[in-house]
């Protein structure tokens, strides 16, 4: 283990060791199922008088945790801690604010196996998916860290006024905000709740964080990490509940100066427009999803498409704002990539997403189980073919959860819906086109631009690279198509209806967005 470094890209073969840890970790987080976990407010846990089961998509039978169903109340007293917390936080050198969130990764380092068996279990991630999550979630608080030292805490020393008979002196600081929300979503509810909150915190923001509903479990383990690193009362809050009351009382709330959200693109255009109407504009950090294509030339590598092209496809059972959903192929080798997709897919397991076997496990709840039946039902009615998939599936252990079939569709028509609009389910439509003018039309006429990938020669690789719209791009990938970028390798964000900052989280530009710029002269 000592030698292996954990990413999206390297997990596909990992040392034996790293399976026995994660067994070992899983046995001892089932056996403490069931238990109950407060809210975070003010540096205490805080329980409500509703409480809400988080039941297993695997086993609907499991409750995995008891988690609070906090009200308008918790989500003010919340805000209120943090408030009272920002000027004491943003007043510690940043020095320190760096030693405490790197103690954060050290701590979410040593617990990964306990922490990814968790992920497993609430969220239906496989074991590696599980582990990555965790793993990328120290390396985005440490890059962020990184960065701060980087910049010496993005103090700069201006230009001279040309001034005779008094010296000038001006100076640029970035300051942060306030209090920061941070509104995470279900499918990498580690890394989407510390990478952001890790950024905020380590600039000097506090911080409210609001789970999805699925996923609260495992955020509350990422509080804990924040709590047990000693950063001081109020300034992590964390707050459980129902999107429409707790989560709309802190959208609603003046006490907000920023937000970084992860979901849906109609959610976080609704919170885009509500900001816009206060008495000022608060910076809104918006990721939103996509509909990420795959193009793959006559030219390209067959096998490496084919295996880049399931993965991105499947993993994480397509619920991946990067997931390859749409795949665009030359006529001239259309049909033996088609047989090579159909036969890597046919493959996949699926099934207790903690069997190290298992590379697909459940969708992650009801909603999603429905969706996967009504979007096949429409596309067999228009004309689609299942090249695999197609239905859920049935028969012991499935008819517990909530499990479906890798799909892949050919001959849906191109003007048809579901080629423009995420489903955000193990579902891949496969076209075939001319030429790479005509893939790339195609490939760019959605309204989203968040990943892209592309197989062909390098020459192939260089015109993909100028013409796509797409914020994450990756050419001959065999690890992953569409997905798998890790900070400070691949920083991670979207073009046009994907993102609201065009820039990219894990890079060299996204801790600015954290703080705003004030200018300081003192004339001598």
């Amino acid at each position: 283990m000592a030698d292996f470094k954990l990413t999206y890209a390297t997990m596909f073969n990992p040392p034996e060791e790293l399976h026995t840890r994660f067994d070992e970790a899983l046995a001892q987080v089932r056996a403490g199922l069931g238990a109950e976990y407060g809210m975070f407010i003010d540096g205490k846990d805080v329980f409500a008088e509703e409480k809400l089961p988080d039941r297993s998509n695997s086993n609907r039978d499991v409750t995995l945790a008891v988690m609070q169903k906090g009200t308008a109340e918790h989500a003010n007293a919340a805000l209120a801690a943090a408030r009272r917390a920002f000027p004491m936080w943003s007043k510690t050198p940043w020095q320190e604010r760096v030693r405490l969130l790197r103690k954060a990764a050290d701590l979410i380092d040593e617990r990964i196996f306990e922490l990814g068996a968790i992920m497993a279990l609430e969220v239906g991630k496989n074991r590696m998916e599980a582990l990555g999550d965790v793993a990328e979630t120290a390396d985005l608080i440490r890059y962020a860290c990184y960065q701060m030292e980087k910049n010496d805490g993005f103090v700069v020393e201006m230009g001279k006024d040309p001034l005779v008979g008094y010296e000038a002196r001006n100076i640029s600081v970035l300051r942060p905000y306030g209090v920061w929300l941070v509104i995470s979503p279900f499918n990498f509810p580690f890394a989407l709740t510390g990478g952001p909150a890790g950024a905020a915190l380590v600039t000097g923001n506090t911080v409210v964080i609001k789970p999805a509903s699925d996923t609260p479990w495992i955020v509350r383990k990422l509080v804990e990490c924040f709590r047990d690193a000693g950063i001081p009362e109020g300034v992590v809050n964390f707050v459980t509940g129902p999107g429409r009351t707790v989560g709309q009382a802190l959208i609603d709330s003046p006490e907000v100066d920023g937000v970084t959200f992860t979901g849906s693109y109609d959610v976080g255009m609704g919170i885009y427009r509500e900001f816009a109407q206060r008495d000022y504009v608060r910076p809104v950090i918006l990721e939103l999803g996509g509909k990420n294509p795959a193009i793959v030339s006559r030219n390209a590598d067959l096998e490496r498409a084919a295996i880049g092209i399931v993965r991105s496809a499947f993993g994480l059972q397509g619920q991946k704002c990067s997931a390859a959903s749409r795949v665009l192929v030359e006529e001239p080798v259309y049909d033996e990539l088609v047989a090579r997709l159909k036969a890597l897919t046919e493959k996949l397991v699926v099934g207790d997403p903690t069997d190290r076997k298992v590379y697909m496990g459940p969708v992650i709840n009801q909603s999603a189980y429905e969706d996967f039946q009504a979007f096949t039902k429409e596309i067999a009615e228009a004309g689609g073919k299942f090249l695999t998939g197609g239905h859920v599936l049935t028969g012991g252990m499935y008819d517990k959860g909530y499990f479906v079939a890798p799909t892949l569709v050919t001959d849906l028509p191109l003007d048809h819906r579901l080629w423009q609009e995420e489903m955000f389910l193990p579902i891949t439509t496969i076209a075939k086109v001319k030429d790479l003018d005509e893939a790339m039309k195609i490939a760019n006429n959605v309204k989203y631009g968040l990943t892209a990938g592309f197989y062909g020669s390098e020459e192939e690789a260089q015109w993909f690279f100028e013409n796509i719209e797409a914020g994450v791009t990756y050419a001959n990938r065999p690890q992953g198509a569409t997905t798998g970028a890790w900070p400070g390798f691949q920083p991670f964000g979207g073009w046009k209806a994907s993102g609201a900052s065009g820039k990219n989280a894990g890079g060299h530009y996204y801790l600015q967005l954290y703080m705003h710029e004030q200018i300081r002269t003192l004339i001598r």
